[in-house]
């Protein structure tokens, strides 16, 4: 190929947009070809994550769902103990029983009597005592308590508190003591300062509130012997 003068060559390069005066002018599409690559080069690294974070998502909920199906069966299994509350009893009687309270036909209540002492015998008497007064005894026998000196103590539940003031009428000097029983019996522990239930005409039947064991507490509750 015939070289070209310098004159052609010039005449050449006017005839090119892209040079001028020997260089070449940056086109707009060299521009956008090198913008082009840079945002790729830049977006490529974002574009390749996004299936990464989706998969960890989807991992992640899915070990929640696996963590409270499992948490759920140990709980109806009863594995788990959450701690919650327990929950509260009912308002308990209280001790010693406000009254007041009326006195109550003695054959319609039933009595334990029981002996705390070493008398011999003093269960039985006092049975007989009631039993002629009309009081329905039931059971008679021993129990011990850590009192000592004391007339009779009678035990009842909320239900049989009125039972029990009747009770106390008829045994001058007895204290009383609230054990909770559902039913309405009462007992009657004797003690060695028990010398018998007053006379009929010495029953003083006005309403009025129990004689309780002073801080009436389970240190002088009867237990079984």
């Amino acid at each position: 190929m015939p070289e070209l003068s310098p004159r052609s060559e010039r005449a050449n390069a006017k005839k090119d947009p892209t040079e001028w005066h020997g260089h070449r002018i940056v086109t707009e599409a060299d521009l956008g070809a090198v913008f082009t690559d840079e945002v790729e080069s830049t977006r490529r690294p974002h574009s390749n994550l996004k299936p990464i974070l989706h998969g960890l998502v989807l991992v992640t909920l899915i070990g929640l769902l696996i963590a409270a199906v499992l948490v759920a069966l140990a709980i109806q299994r009863g594995e788990v103990d959450f701690g919650a509350a327990e929950p509260t009893s009912g308002p308990t009687a209280p001790s010693c029983p406000a009254g007041p309270f009326d006195y109550q036909d003695p054959s319609a209540i039933t009595v334990n009597v029981y002996n705390s002492t070493t008398i011999n015998g003093l269960a039985d008497t006092a049975a007989a005592q009631l039993r002629g007064r009309a009081f329905a005894v039931v059971d008679i026998g021993n129990r011990d308590v850590s009192r000592t000196g004391m007339t009779a103590i009678i035990v009842s539940g909320p239900d049989g508190a009125a039972n029990a003031f009747t009770v106390q009428r008829t045994i001058p000097g007895s204290l009383y003591l609230n054990d909770n029983r559902e039913d309405r019996t009462v007992d009657v522990v004797l003690g060695s300062g028990y010398s018998g239930i007053v006379p009929p005409e010495a029953v003083d039947i006005t309403p009025a509130g129990l004689t309780c064991l002073p801080e009436a507490t389970d240190e002088a509750a009867p237990a079984s012997s």
